[in-house]
C-alpha cells in the first residue's frame, strides 16, 4: 500500500464555496418572499376615491 498524503485544502474549499452558496441562495429566497409579500400587501390597498369626494363612515 502507498501512504498518500493528507491534502485536504481541496475538499475545504468545495465545502466554503457550497456553503457560501448555499447562503446566498437563502438569503435571496428570503429578499424574495419579502419583496412578494410587500408587493401584494400594497395590492390589497384601495386607492384614492376618483371622483374627489370625501368617504362616507357611519
Amino acid at each position: 500500500m502507498t501512504d498518500k498524503p493528507k491534502n485536504n485544502t481541496a475538499r475545504n474549499a468545495a465545502l466554503a464555496a457550497a456553503g457560501a452558496i448555499g447562503s446566498a441562495a437563502i438569503a435571496a429566497a428570503l429578499l424574495y418572499t419579502s419583496k412578494r409579500k410587500k408587493k401584494q400587501s400594497e395590492e390589497a390597498q384601495s386607492g384614492p376615491i376618483p371622483s374627489g369626494e370625501p368617504p362616507e363612515t357611519d
